[in-house]
């Protein structure tokens, strides 16, 4: 993984002058070019002053999790927990939302504004245990620079 490379067209994309929307879907998009093994990559955001939260941006298959409620699922315990969490196969994970047949591992990190959970990106892969410590420190970095334009 070239991370610099990565992170330098992450900055570019949160340069341009496009609307958020369109800054996020370019994040999706460019993650899940450059990473093999980015099956799908989204953001979720917390819906309002529900206990929820709700898909806004994504890259990869259409998934019918479009609402999701806090401590369901992987995304649902990180909007619980405020912590990154890496499920390296999915199968052996008891609270784990099937998003389909494919997917085998999963990654989530929050974002983060002024100390509150806000959301978070969701990364998705078709194998099983292919995230690194590079991935989150990437991600991380992602979310960082997210929490400075929403």
């Amino acid at each position: 993984m070239e991370t610099d490379f990565l992170k330098n067209n992450i900055l570019a994309i949160i340069k341009k002058s496009n609307s958020v929307d369109s800054k996020l879907q370019a994040i999706c998009d460019f993650l899940r070019q450059e990473i093999g093994y980015y099956d799908w990559v989204g953001f979720y955001f917390k819906n309002g002053d529900k206990d929820e939260l709700k898909l806004a941006q994504f890259a990869g298959e259409p998934t019918e999790h479009i609402i999701i409620p806090f401590g369901k699922g992987i995304c649902g315990q990180v909007a619980v927990s405020n912590q990154n969490f890496v499920v390296q196969d999915v199968q052996s994970h008891d609270n784990y939302i099937s998003c389909g047949w494919k997917v085998k591992s999963e990654i989530v990190i929050p974002i983060f504004i002024d100390g509150k959970n806000i959301g978070q990106i969701d990364i998705d892969s078709h194998t099983v245990n292919p995230f690194s410590e590079q991935d989150e420190l990437l991600l991380e970095f992602v979310c960082e620079q997210v929490s400075e334009i929403v």
